[in-house]
């Protein structure tokens, strides 16, 4: 006869709550005639108390057609939260009959290597296989009958599955979601990829809900790591700061995977050096960077920016010295050795109740150059450190240290770029007397690095000085090379004491010849602007001319400010356009305002805006012109500036009539005695009589040499500045120029004697012709 399994289940008070397909087809009794009933009402004769006691035995039950059928029944106890029996689990078999063997279906289900349950539609436990039941941690008799949350703590993940199990119930649809326990140790978290869906009688009726449970651990800690990958590539490095990085590092990594870490370098990274050999066994770090769970990190040992030896058998030596990962774990001698031997990282320890279980040291290596080590540690998180631990460290430490090494070129680069540039901005501006002077240099601290900007104050003839202020558009050492190059230039240029405009078109010339015949053309593809101006205090005029520069402000004494009017002209090295000279006069105590134009300008700022801005803060009253660079930076600036700025501010001087003498001269030999008369008495008046013998033979030679070979008209000027200045222009534009006279020439003595009896000399055009100049010490007050 076949063997037909039958289940009821009957609560404390005998009453018939469940009734399966097997117990209709064995008993004639369909559910509904059963479920609700009395047990008892079913049997043909009683029951033994044996048999209810023992929860076994043999019993008679009267099939619905009225034969007997003999059954050998047990029971398992439902029990209730209270842990009291509320009913019981019946199951039948035929008496004397063995237990039948299980079929596939029921070999498959019960040896699956995946989770696998199935439930009663009121959220019973009805069958779990072997792996359900490792999961649960306890056998299958402990948990068929009983309600589901009576079998797991209530918590989220036991809310929900029940939820799952219900929402089949209703609708009848499977179920697909992803949950997350703590495994039977409590340590590391689970995943679980679960799958429910309902189970039809033959009726097409739902009869149970079954599950299967997938354990996605690995996949779901690989997604993790990947995510944390991920967040690296974007927040490691932001900044080309190596403090801020290794600290970046340390905000990925605490808690998600470890509970302190930090990062030490060695000290040479941070002074932007080259590498250093190794001395010695015993390392040397210097701390930039720790985090832990908790706020302040009060269990740190070593204080940011200390340093701190590491013996070579601790593991972050090891792992610096062998350019590997080191894992180490409690209860190994070197790792227990390191920790009890370091005197403030032991006593830290047992201030704070700090037990170190698993340490995870990696070398921070870039471009084949150990530069630090990186320090995770465990401590609440019960894990060890694991092999894919040690390739998810390894990874973070490598995108970390790339971003140190590219901050540390970054600093050593700027450093070098700084001290080019500092070296090529004048150190100290030369005296003179046509203006005074205060200057300001700012370097970028943007990413690009450092800039071209320049600028500088040259002496000329005539007791007048050139202003200059100019930018090398890009940054880094080869701008700031350029811009020494330009400088150099500018002064050779001013030197021959040529008008702005011509000045600018030789240096656009140069700047052209070094881009072509030198095969540079880091000037040219970059650009390169220029303002020069040149000051005369005798006359008070201003003229300058810009190759693509901002143009200067200017406040006058009355308190009103405004950006000179002129023409900007083409960036140097764009050749073939003219550049345009402007002339103003200045009343004497007027302020000229030089800047490159990372003073007004930015991706986010109005022009008009920042020059008024500018404007503005010239009016400002203060004590020096040093403090007025200081305040008209930090209004114009904004917090960050993101390109160079120079800044050079001048205030006019004037010479007044009793420091000019000037005397027209009538082109005739017998008016050189009448002017070095002339000369004479004016140095009597001013007191430098000590000066008279030089100064009638300049004026003696100057003179004859204008009457001879120049045009008319001739001009005597005298100025007592610094220095005791003679010029004579004449109309002719025709330059002398030194020789050695031979021994039976009559002439070319007058120039070389002049050479030797004074300081300097020179000759420069005008627009009228030339002036021929020389200049002699003042005598000692």
């Amino acid at each position: 006869m076949e063997h037909v399994a039958a289940a009821a289940i009957i609560d404390a008070q005998g009453t018939v709550t469940g009734w399966s397909d097997g117990a209709r087809r064995l008993t004639g009794y369909a559910a509904e005639d059963v479920v609700g009933g009395a047990a008892a009402e079913l049997l043909a004769e009683d029951v033994s108390p044996g048999a209810v006691a023992a929860l076994a035995g043999e019993v008679v039950v009267r099939h619905r057609d009225g034969h007997r059928v003999e059954l050998a029944l047990t029971a398992q106890a439902v029990l209730g939260q209270d842990g009291e029996p509320h009913a019981f689990m019946v199951i039948s078999a035929r008496p004397g009959e063995p237990e039948p063997e299980p079929n596939l279906a029921g070999l498959s289900f019960q040896q699956a290597s995946v989770s696998m349950s199935a439930f009663s539609t009121d959220q019973r436990c009805l069958r779990l296989n072997d792996v359900a039941c490792r999961v649960m941690g306890v056998g299958e008799d402990a948990l068929v009958g009983r309600f589901y949350l009576d079998t797991v703590p209530e918590d989220r993940t036991s809310r929900g599955f029940l939820q799952h199990l219900r929402e089949v119930t209703r609708t009848g649809r499977p179920v697909h979601y992803e949950s997350y326990t703590s495994a039977p140790s409590g340590s590391r978290e689970h995943a679980w990829n679960i799958e429910m869906w309902p189970v039809r009688d033959a009726s097409g009726a739902m009869a149970a809900v079954a599950m299967a449970a997938f354990d996605s651990s690995e996949q779901h800690w690989a997604r993790q790591r990947l995510a944390l990958l991920n967040e690296a590539a974007a927040g490691i490095g932001t900044t080309l700061d190596v403090v801020r990085t290794a600290d970046e590092l340390l905000g990925l990594v605490v808690p998600r995977f470890a509970d302190f870490a930090s990062v030490d370098l060695l000290d040479w990274v941070l002074r932007a050096d080259e590498p250093s050999a190794a001395e010695g066994t015993h390392v040397v770090l210097r701390r930039v960077a720790h985090r832990s769970v908790t706020t302040g990190t009060p269990e740190a040992a070593v204080e940011l920016g200390e340093e701190d030896t590491y013996p070579p058998f601790s593991p972050p030596a090891r792992a610096l010295l062998d350019g590997r990962a080191v894992l180490s774990r409690a209860g190994e001698p070197d790792f227990d050795q390191w920790l009890s031997g370091h005197e403030a990282r032991h006593a830290k320890d047992r201030e704070y109740g700090v037990v170190v279980h698993s340490l995870l040291a990696v070398p921070l290596r870039a471009r084949g150059t150990t530069l630090g080590v990186a320090v995770f540690i465990r401590v609440a998180n019960p894990d060890p450190y694991a092999g894919d631990d040690v390739a998810l460290a390894e990874e973070l430490a490598s995108r970390a240290a790339v971003c140190v090494d590219n901050a540390r070129r970054f600093a050593r680069e700027r450093s070098t770029a700084l001290t080019l540039q500092h070296s090529l901005l004048p150190r100290g501006l030369p005296g003179q007397a046509a203006v005074e002077v205060a200057h300001r240099y700012l370097p970028s601290h943007a990413v690009a690095g450092i800039g071209g900007d320049w600028f500088d104050v040259i002496p000329l003839s005539g007791s007048r000085v050139a202003l200059v202020v100019g930018d090398v558009v890009g940054h880094g050492i080869q701008s700031s090379a350029t811009m020494g190059r330009l400088r150099t230039a500018v002064r050779t240029l001013a030197d021959v004491d040529l008008p702005p405009d011509e000045l600018l078109t030789h240096l656009d010339d140069l700047v052209i010849h070094l881009a072509t015949d030198v095969g540079d053309e880091d000037v040219a593809e970059q650009g390169a602007t220029c303002l020069y101006a040149v000051y005369d205090p005798v006359s008070r005029r201003l003229t300058l001319a810009g190759a693509g520069h901002p143009p200067p402000a200017v406040l006058l004494p009355d308190g009103t400010a405004r950006i000179v009017t002129m023409s900007a002209g083409p960036p140097l090295g764009v050749g073939g356009l003219p550049f345009e000279a402007a002339e103003l006069e200045l009343p004497e105590d007027s302020l000229i305002a030089f800047y490159t134009n990372g003073l007004i300008e930015g991706r986010d700022r109005d022009l008009d805006r920042a020059s008024a801005e500018l404007c503005r803060a010239l009016t400002v009253p203060t004590d020096s012109l040093d403090a007025l660079c200081d305040a008209v930076l930090k209004s114009v600036l904004p917090a960050q500036p993101a390109d160079d700025v120079a800044l050079l501010l001048a205030r006019t001087r004037a010479l007044g009539a009793d420091q000019v003498a000037t005397w027209d001269i009538s082109p005739d030999p017998e008016r050189v005695a009448a002017t070095r008369q002339y000369a004479i008495e004016q140095l009597t008046e001013w007191g430098l009589d000590e000066t008279a013998f030089v100064t009638e033979l300049v004026v003696s030679e100057l003179v004859t040499n204008a009457i001879r070979y120049g045009e008319p008209p001739i001009q005597l000027r005298l100025i007592r500045d610094r220095a005791l200045i003679c010029e004579v222009s004449d109309g002719s534009s025709t330059s002398p120029h030194l020789r050695r006279a031979h021994v039976f020439d009559e002439g070319g003595r007058g120039l070389l004697l002049v050479a030797q009896l004074t300081q300097r000399w020179g000759s420069r055009q005008t627009g009228n012709g030339k002036t021929i100049w020389a200049e002699q010490p003042l005598p000692p007050v």
